[in-house]
């Protein structure tokens, strides 16, 4: 079998300036965080991210300048920040092109390039100022809206009537994962939600996968049911114990609510911010460097799980 185990350093050196991305995840939960300050440290510019519900992890890149285009939905860190300072501040600003979809929207999207189908209808954005050539929309029907070609378009169902909104599918240059446990040679095993990870997967080019435990083969493959990741689709993997901080992992450890409520200060100011890279991306040059920065040993273990439940209700996270 094929070793596809990177360093940190290496995976991220795939990833060029102007291609295209997604990244795994749910709001505060399983993003491949340590990879992305990776990309930001190699100056990575020009992506274009396709997302369904980012929080910080993408905040991160548009702070950093890495970001030039957007197609996506929510993006925000829940009670910690309704709506992503950086991405707020970039859009209003218009430091960004961005187009925005529902969630559902970008579901079928993902869909659509996983299976090879070039769009998949929708009932989703009907009626919505998201549809082109309607109040609020910026872009015209039919007209070209960045690498998808055309946002939506409304078709009557030839067997029905009904009214329905195509969306175009996502096939990004890179996929990039946090996944709890992967072999050497590419399978992937994610506990709990797995969110859109899959069909982001496999509507990508290549995918490059961080990892919680780097585990024999044999082992995933006695429950095969659970690896729905298969190692064909994956190219690269990358062993980083919380990689996905200040996200959490289930199972592993829970979100830090004290870094994301720091982040999130930070990220409502370009000088703010600022400090807030030259600390923990630049100041802190590689992942453990970073670890020690928001606290070492002594902060992550109040983070663990408890038994049985896959995160630490014990936790305080009141802002």
């Amino acid at each position: 079998m094929r070793n596809k185990v990177l360093k940190l350093d290496e995976a991220a050196s795939w990833v060029h300036s102007g291609a295209s991305i997604s990244i795994g995840g749910f709001t505060s939960q399983r993003h491949p965080t340590a990879l992305l300050r990776e990309l930001i440290r190699q100056r990575v510019k020009d992506l274009t991210v396709y997302y369904h519900s980012a929080g910080s992890d993408l905040d991160l890149l548009i702070g950093a300048g890495c970001v030039h285009r957007l197609e996506g939905a929510y993006l925000a860190d829940g009670v910690f920040a309704p709506i992503a300072p950086n991405f707020r501040r970039f859009v209003e600003s218009s430091r960004i092109e961005f187009e925005d979809y529902t969630n559902a929207a970008m579901m079928a999207r993902f869909a659509a390039g996983a299976m090879g189908l070039p769009f998949l209808p929708t009932r989703s954005m009907l009626g919505t100022d998201m549809m082109p050539g309607r109040q609020g929309s910026s872009v015209e029907p039919g007209k070209t809206a960045g690498r998808s070609g055309c946002k939506a378009l409304e078709m009557a169902c030839p067997f029905s009537g009904e009214l329905l909104a195509l969306v175009p599918a996502v096939r990004s240059d890179f996929c990039l994962l946090h996944v709890q446990q992967a072999s050497a040679n590419g399978l992937l095993r994610i506990e709990g939600q797995e969110f859109l990870d899959v069909q982001q997967a496999l509507a990508a080019t290549t995918v490059i996968a961080t990892c919680e435990e780097l585990v024999d083969e044999e082992i995933l493959r006695r429950e095969p049911e659970r690896n729905r990741i298969p190692s064909f689709a994956v190219h690269a993997v990358v062993p980083v114990p919380f990689g996905a901080h200040p996200h959490g992992v289930h199972n592993h450890y829970d979100y830090d609510p004290e870094h994301l409520r720091r982040y999130n200060t930070a990220a409502k100011s370009d000088a703010a911010f600022a400090e807030y890279l030259e600390q923990f991306v630049f100041g802190a040059a590689s992942h453990d460097a970073y670890l020690q920065a928001v606290g070492g040993p002594e902060r992550l273990a109040q983070l663990c799980p408890c038994q049985g439940v896959g995160y630490n209700p014990l936790l305080k996270r009141s802002v």
